[in-house]
């Protein structure tokens, strides 16, 4: 593959702050630099993180014509058969961390997992390529947040394996250890080093 990356520098097509600041962090571990692009990305209804990203990542490229990243992500809890799975920012806007709690409140089994599906996409491409991260955990009992300079969604729920804090209680660095964003991160970011 002989892509004509130039530099260091990505665009990430999102109009969510908190997964920009989390992308630019991972990136700049690498030494790649990020900019906010926030094209209101064509978003379908799908069961598949992969094709929800790769058809995001696709319109936004239409709209600027820069090479970009997109990014989905998705919170897949075993008692509830996966869900809210793709569906987790409209459950979150919905039915909230409370919502979550309570569709558990009877159960013990509290396995779940995140995951997450980045998509790049450029001019010298003929379809996006993707890469992927997944972090195994469970759902607390309660929320629990900490003082952390960023964190939303489910994160004052959900509990990585190996830690015993919520996301909500982690620094980014320390959530940046763990998170299925931050594993498709460093797998994008692998690759397009080598790329460019």
């Amino acid at each position: 593959m002989n892509f004509q990356l130039k530099g260091r520098f990505i665009f990430f097509a999102t109009g969510n702050i908190h997964k920009f600041n989390e992308a630019r962090k991972v990136l700049a571990e690498y030494k790649v630099a990020v900019g906010m692009l926030r094209a209101k990305a064509l978003e379908i209804q799908s069961d598949s993180l992969e094709e929800i990203v790769k058809t995001s990542v696709v319109d936004a490229f239409k709209r600027c014509n820069l090479p970009l990243i997109a990014e989905d992500a998705g919170l897949f809890v075993d008692s509830l058969n996966g869900f809210p799975g793709p569906y987790a920012a409209y459950a979150y806007k919905t039915i909230g961390n409370k919502g979550l709690l309570k569709l558990m409140e009877n159960t013990k089994k509290r396995k779940a997992k995140f995951r997450s599906v980045i998509a790049y996409y450029s001019a010298e491409l003929k379809s996006p390529i993707c890469f992927k991260g997944e972090v195994l955990g469970e759902i607390m009992g309660q929320e629990r947040r900490g003082k952390r300079e960023s964190g939303f969604g489910f994160d004052p729920v959900f509990k990585p394996v190996k830690s015993n804090k919520t996301f909500a209680e982690m620094t980014t660095v320390e959530k940046n250890r763990y998170s299925h964003r931050a594993q498709a991160l460093r797998e994008f970011v692998e690759w397009y080093k080598k790329s460019s």
